[in-house]
């Protein structure tokens, strides 16, 4: 059981990625500019296939990111069909992906320990 009194995996997770739902975005539209059906796809190698996000959330974070000036768009109306929001990174985006992957490199370490640690201790307490 959880902390909370719950299931370990009661909806613990979700909760937990969400946060890095940003740097993720940020990753993607650093990659190239996409569509936001297109940057939801490229989700799932980090985690959002086992806990997907809901469009709305990702919209909404993609226009919080644009109001912060780390992400621009602009109208695509040249694929045919109607027109659709085209995300790119900018160069404030950059630093602020940067500075994610700075705290992530960091707190890799101390995961690995905790993990580490735990593993040791469920093998000697099993």
């Amino acid at each position: 059981q959880s902390r909370h009194g719950r299931g370990a995996h009661d909806d613990a997770s979700p909760r937990r990625i969400q946060r890095f739902l940003e740097p993720c975005l940020l990753l993607l539209l650093h990659c190239t500019e996409g569509h936001g059906y297109e940057v939801i796809e490229g989700l799932a190698p980090f985690g959002f296939d086992e806990n997907p996000v809901d469009l709305s959330t990702v919209y909404r974070l993609l226009r919080d990111l644009e109001d912060r000036g780390l992400v621009t768009s602009r109208w695509d109306t040249d694929s045919g069909g109607p027109a659709r929001r085209l995300y790119l990174i900018t160069p404030e985006g950059d630093d602020y992906l940067a500075s994610w992957v700075g705290d992530l490199r960091a707190t890799d370490p101390l995961l690995h320990f905790f993990l580490q640690t735990s593993d040791t201790h469920m093998d000697q307490h099993t």
